[in-house]
């Protein structure tokens, strides 16, 4: 067996001789043929996650960890039982990113209690203000550390972007939307795919336009928090503010519309 050979097989001709083949030298060869096509996955998801890892790890790291998950994930993919290949392997990586932050101690105690605490007090300083309130002045009525509320507020960034990123297929299963070489697969043609699909698009459709606009940058340009603040020449923590807002209405439209 060749590297020749095998660059001429499709991905799903490739699983099956490597689930077939005996031999651990041509199983070997095959491996490292399906995981250099797989590491576009990584390098996507690594960008996109890098506001989340970023006080722990350096991106390429993260990519090399990838790049092990896609080895592993070959071995324990199975066609029959889970979806897509790329679905499954994109699902382990965003696992592995958070678990690497368990590891490191970057998830906050308390999380849950203390985000609640946070979007009742943004609340709560909106109606008496008219107006959404900073970091500071959230911190200041919590009595809270801002630097600890900024991690919080990353922290939920970065569980809205798993959320939001999931949609469900015919057996209800879940399905992450991860970016792809080919434009005709990017995530924001994925979105319009089903009656999940287009739930979502009619519940973006309702957004405020700023709102759109991150969820637009964000899911489907793939750029940061800190880019988009850039363009909108706004603050990091309000893009951050904007966009748990708009997930947070995209997510009850669709319970709604469901």
């Amino acid at each position: 067996m060749n590297k020749a050979a095998l660059s001429e097989k499709t991905n799903d001709e490739l699983f099956a001789m490597y689930r077939s083949e005996q031999d651990e030298n041509d199983r070997r060869l095959i491996r490292q043929e399906l995981t250099m096509r797989y590491v576009y996955i990584v390098r996507a998801i690594a960008y996109q996650m890098r506001d989340m890892y970023i006080g722990f790890a350096q991106q390429e790291d993260i990519i090399n960890e990838g790049v092990l998950e896609i080895m592993k994930g070959i071995d324990r993919y199975d066609p029959e039982r889970d979806n897509k290949f790329d679905t499954f392997i994109s699902r382990r990586i965003r696992g592995m990113v958070i678990d690497l932050m368990r590891k490191n101690d970057w998830m906050p105690r308390n999380f849950h209690r203390d985000n609640k605490a946070i979007e009742q007090a943004e609340t709560a300083l909106t109606e008496k203000n008219g107006h959404a309130p900073t970091d500071e002045e959230t911190a200041s009525y919590l009595s809270m550390d801002v630097r600890k509320l900024r991690k919080i507020r990353s922290m939920t960034t970065m569980v809205n972007v798993l959320s939001l990123d999931m949609t469900y297929d015919g057996n209800n299963e879940a399905m992450l939307q991860v970016p792809t070489e080919n434009i005709s697969e990017q995530p924001e043609q994925s979105f319009m795919q089903g009656e999940t699909s287009r739930a979502l698009a009619r519940a973006v459709s309702g957004l405020q336009e700023k709102e759109k606009m991150i969820i637009s940058m964000y899911y489907v340009d793939n750029l940061t928090m800190s880019q988009i603040a850039g363009i909108m020449n706004i603050s990091q923590p309000r893009v951050s503010q904007l966009h748990a807002q708009a997930v947070k209405k995209l997510k009850k439209s669709m319970q709604e519309d469901g």
